[in-house]
């Protein structure tokens, strides 16, 4: 679906959740990162990001509701073309505005195959994108007052795709959509959705009587170092097959977005508030703070790859490959560098966002064996340390411990700042939550915390999110 890239909109982790307000409800921010507990978290340090996001807006056609969403120097994931659904990159802004004008609209054009005209001059990108096209597919949405396109990943010869969450919700808009999803060779398929997991945005979808298809092959993203090519191959805009690159701008980067979970049942009446085509709001900066509780929130924190290959409304969901062809990451968001208005959407600015394949493979096959996926839960509320105190250490500041919990069990104490979680570095709140959603429930994780100017190691055994 074309929509604008969605905003990171903060999930939240048990005892890690971020929020986009100095204060969250505790189902706001329980947020758990899911992962393997054998997948490594060894990527380099990055530094937390001081803005908000929002979701950028998406592409619809008058006939449908469609809405539009920006955002000031902040991240957007990529959001369905041509509707209001979620199947584009949120983007991340100050602000965003809705529109029903699709003015200015690319409409979708027949699909291209990816060819090699001169075989003298193919170079590394020409033969990925030859490669791994096949295996991206486009998705189109439609619900009773809502439509939009975005991007899909082919996991299996059988039908199985991987996408965002917000591309099948219309960012959260409607429950049961009807899913059509057309090949890099332009063959059109009908499909149904087998499940979605929104603390991770991500979603399984399986086409009816599928034949021909092409899996991707995934790459290991925890070994993955910056500088390294990235190409984004997706549908922005609706327009199949398009390719970008860039390389691997950093890792370890965490955001916040709105989540786009399903209405209990049909179309939501009104539209998500929070809808990453709508704004979302995010907060990476210094003051916020988020309360763990054992339920999922609002908002999702997300670890996230970041690139320089453009990325735009419609990616949502597509892969983003190593130079081997390998899925890295599944696009979902990007950075806008000021307020879209109500003729147009946010679009790339070098800056996008991709959710790791580590994190995607677990939780899409979580999703196909028992239809969801899970997430850990630490126990705790934790808070940016600058945001509390005059300490020098960077990190995430404990702010109440959940008795019998993760965290109480494994001697964290409240003022304890944690500043390493499995590796990774840790240097706000939603770091702390977007790594502990990364992880499966009852995985168990090592942290790094300061207490009284000391620093100690603890390990953990999470707990499980309830969803």
């Amino acid at each position: 679906m074309t929509n604008a890239p969605q905003e990171p909109n903060s999930g939240t982790a048990d005892g890690d959740t971020n929020a986009a307000s100095n204060s969250e409800s505790p189902e706001q921010s329980d947020a758990r990162l899911n992962a393997d507990s054998n997948v490594p978290q060894n990527a380099a340090p990055t530094q937390p990001l001081d803005r908000d996001y929002a979701w950028a807006p998406s592409a619809t056609s008058d006939a449908k509701r469609s809405k539009k969403v920006g955002m000031v120097a902040a991240f957007a994931v990529a959001a369905l073309v041509g509707g209001v659904s979620g199947a584009g990159v949120t983007a991340f802004a100050l602000s965003a505005n809705q529109s029903n004008n699709s003015a200015g609209v690319i409409s979708n054009s027949a699909p291209q195959n990816i060819t090699v005209n001169d075989t003298s001059s193919v170079n590394n990108i020409t033969a990925v994108a030859a490669k791994a096209a096949p295996s991206v597919v486009t998705i189109s949405v439609t619900g009773k007052s809502a439509s939009g396109t975005g991007s899909g990943v082919v996991l299996s010869a059988d039908g199985y795709v991987l996408t965002n969450t917000h591309v099948v919700t219309l960012d959260g808009e409607i429950a049961d959509p009807a899913v059509q999803v057309t090949t890099s060779d332009g063959r059109l398929f009908s499909a149904s959705v087998v499940g979605t997991d929104p603390i991770a945005d991500l979603a399984v979808i399986k086409l009816k009587d599928p034949t021909g298809l092409t899996p991707a092959e995934f790459g290991d993203s925890s070994k993955l170092n910056v500088g390294e090519t990235a190409i984004a191959i997706g549908a922005p805009l609706g327009l199949n097959n398009t390719v970008t690159d860039g390389i691997v701008s950093a890792l370890n980067r965490s955001i916040s977005i709105a989540s786009s979970a399903a209405p209990s049942t049909g179309d939501s009446s009104t539209p998500n508030s929070n809808s990453p085509f709508d704004l979302w709001q995010f907060d990476n900066g210094k003051g916020s703070s988020q309360s763990q509780s054992t339920t999922a929130a609002a908002t999702i924190s997300l670890p996230v790859i970041q690139t320089d290959a453009a990325i735009n409304p419609g990616n949502s969901g597509g892969a983003l490959l190593d130079s081997n062809a390998k899925v890295i990451g599944i696009n979902v968001a990007i950075a806008s560098a000021g307020q879209t208005t109500t003729a147009s959407q946010s679009g790339s600015i070098g800056v996008g966002f991709a959710i790791p394949a580590n994190l995607a493979q677990r939780v899409a096959n979580e999703i196909i064996k028992n239809g969801k996926a899970t997430h850990g839960l630490l126990g705790a509320s934790v808070q940016d340390v600058s945001s509390t105190s005059t300490s020098t250490v960077v990190g995430a500041s404990i702010k109440e411990i959940t008795g019998g919990g993760a965290a109480d069990k494994g001697g964290l104490r409240s003022g304890d700042i944690v500043t390493t979680f499995n590796g990774a570095p840790i240097t706000s709140s939603t770091d702390l939550t977007a790594q502990v959603r990364f992880l499966a429930a009852g995985s168990s994780a090592s942290l790094t915390y300061v207490r009284g100017g000391n620093a100690s190691t603890a390990n953990v055994t999470l707990g499980t999110l309830k969803q």
